[in-house]
């Protein structure tokens, strides 16, 4: 069993079946099915409902596992020369709420994320219920060609959210969405107010990890420079070695410093 597995854990069938079909009825609609996803991601398990809804089930477990990995984080951003800006959650509930009223904040902005539905607590879960997106792929399942034409509207997307001092905390590839043409945002974590700049820098720093691997060093900063300016650059630059020791970026972090060290000089 792989580490995210055993860390995640599972949901028994007949709770998945029974949440699942409370996420029905609450919508109005009879429960025909439920089939879980098969995603890379700690915290949650993620689901579809009668091929309409999706719906991530967050457990005690995850909220706990959630709470270690923020330690960790934190402890990271302090080693990059920061005060730790991530936030954990108390309890399923207050996680699923976030996420749901993070995905309508970046909906308001009108940076495109899945249709935030509702979220409620089962049984001890909390369940945030999204539009299902049925055809889309995650950036790192794209080809060169496509990561290349999305660059822009990703980086226009996130600094659209960074002016509105909205940030998205866990920018990876797997929480980069490609469907119908179009680029989507999930998976936003929680971020303490007074920490907005830092975390900003935090953002760009892991999409540069994130786009690095797929098209280069050199496209990468120079599709980051057309929307940040040289000061938030050289910030974004202080958390890379951090970004590169976490266990879901895998870039070459001496290429990015290259590139920025020519953008910036």
């Amino acid at each position: 069993m792989a580490i995210r597995d055993l860390l995640r854990g599972e949901v028994p069938e007949e709770e998945l079946e029974g949440l699942a079909a409370e996420a029905a009825a609450r919508h109005d609609e009879s429960f025909d099915d439920v089939r879980l996803l098969d995603a890379d991601n700690w915290l949650s398990t993620p689901a579809v409902v009668n091929e309409q809804f999706f719906i991530k089930i967050i457990s005690g477990q995850n909220t706990l596992v959630h709470g270690l990995l923020t330690t960790g984080r934190n402890i990271g951003v302090f080693a990059s020369g920061s005060e730790g800006f991530f936030q954990r959650f108390e309890t399923p509930y207050a996680m699923a709420e976030h996420e749901l009223e993070s995905t309508k904040k970046m909906q308001e902005l009108g940076v495109n994320s899945p249709e935030p539905l509702e979220a409620f607590e089962y049984d001890g879960y909390g369940v945030v219920v999204l539009e299902y997106l049925s055809d889309f792929k995650t950036l790192d399942d794209l080809d060169t060609e496509a990561v290349e034409a999305a660059v822009p509207d990703l980086f226009a997307a996130l600094a659209e959210m960074h002016a509105a001092d909205l940030v998205h905390g866990d920018l990876r590839a797997e929480n980069v969405l490609i469907a119908d043409g179009e680029l989507y945002f999930i998976d936003a974590t929680k971020v303490n107010e007074n920490g907005i700049a830092d975390a900003r820098s935090y953002d760009i720093a892991c999409a540069l990890a994130a786009l690095e691997p797929i098209i280069g060093a050199g496209p990468t900063v120079a599709a980051a420079s057309d929307y940040y300016d040289d000061d938030v650059l050289t910030a974004a630059e202080g958390f890379l070695d951090f970004v590169n020791i976490r266990p879901d970026h895998d870039f070459d972090t001496l290429a990015i410093k290259g590139e920025l060290d020519k953008q910036l000089s």
